[in-house]
């Protein structure tokens, strides 16, 4: 079996802020005088969200986006990521420090340096709790307007609240030349997977995993050509689905679904992205050209320059040999 390190690969979805190394996390949390946060095992993503604001409290000055940003290049590199579109919750960070912009121009003036020194292209995505105020999400895409590495915005969060009341937003948003990518199909049913896509105009979905439980559902991803980005470990450390082998991945493969392979929060499963590529390899048995076809998958629903995902698809053609 060939490494999974050199295959190119792009990560369409993975939180910023759980990309912190230990040792970044031990520093915040001394600093602030907290524990440093569990790394599981949860309950369920209620625990993992309560653990999660206590690592994002920590984060205050921009030095500490600052690094957060070029460390992840760092470390997305040494894992065979060429292109990342990396979710970041900057208006909520501006909000809780006083400083609407800061932490966003941290982040990228971050990410510029580290994309220098490790060959890499990053994108940013803009995601907004579900739980949260249509005036935050308005504020969110005034925030990705104003960086042209902003490249799309999207609602995460606890899947029980609607996403009707920011269809409007969303709306104008697409109209001013963002994409749009949503969190459905994790915690909630497969309602939210068509909710995403027909209310939230969803060009991808984060996770939606549960799209399976309706077989209309599918046939709307198949049919719209709507790709899902599945977190296998992730899913699993969050309780969410009981093993990885029990992981519905190849049941959405089989139903002609475009599946991506990604880490969602890193920090809580120890796993890069070719490590994760490793997980669903073993546990589903697949082949070599099937990896690669996720790889290209991957590159295909991005949102890279046409360039960045032709070079991609050269890429795994390559690792085949």
């Amino acid at each position: 079996m060939r490494d999974l390190v050199g295959l190119p690969k792009a990560h369409l979805h993975v939180h910023l802020e759980s990309t912190a190394r230990p040792g970044l996390v031990a520093e915040l949390a001394a600093r602030e005088g907290v524990a440093v946060p569990s790394r599981g095992p949860f309950r369920g993503f209620r625990e993992f969200a309560d653990r999660n604001s206590v690592l994002r409290g920590c984060l205050r000055a921009p030095e500490d986006f600052h690094r957060l940003a070029v460390e992840f290049c760092a470390d997305e590199a040494a894992q065979g990521t060429r292109y990342a579109e990396v979710t970041f919750t900057a208006a909520s960070h501006g909000e809780r420090l006083g400083d609407v912009g800061m932490p966003l121009a941290a982040v990228i003036a971050g990410l510029r340096e580290g994309q220098r020194a490790h060959g890499i292209v990053v994108r940013v995505l803009l995601d907004h709790s579900r739980r949260r105020s249509v005036a935050r999400l308005e504020r969110t895409v005034e925030l990705a307007l104003a960086h042209e590495e902003v490249v799309g915005v999207g609602l995460a969060g606890d899947e029980a609240f609607p996403l009707a009341p920011f269809a409007g937003v969303l709306r104008e948003a697409r109209a001013a030349g963002l994409r749009l990518v949503h969190h459905a199909g994790e915690s909630a049913g497969a309602a939210s997977v068509r909710e995403a896509v027909e209310v939230g105009g969803a060009e991808r979905v984060g996770h939606g995993f549960r799209a399976l439980e309706d077989p209309s559902v599918v046939a709307l991803l198949r049919e719209r050509g709507v790709a899902v980005e599945v977190c296998v470990s992730s899913n699993v450390a969050l309780g969410l689905v009981s093993s990885v082998r029990r992981h519905p991945l190849p049941g959405l493969v089989a139903a002609g679904v475009v599946v991506t392979v990604n880490t969602d929060v890193p920090d809580v499963t120890g796993l890069g992205l070719a490590a994760e590529y490793g997980v669903v390899r073993s546990a589903f048995g697949l082949s070599d050209a099937e990896v690669a076809g996720l790889a290209v998958a991957a590159a295909g629903a991005s949102f890279a320059p046409g360039v960045v995902r032709d070079g991609l698809t050269r890429g795994a053609g390559r690792w085949l040999g």
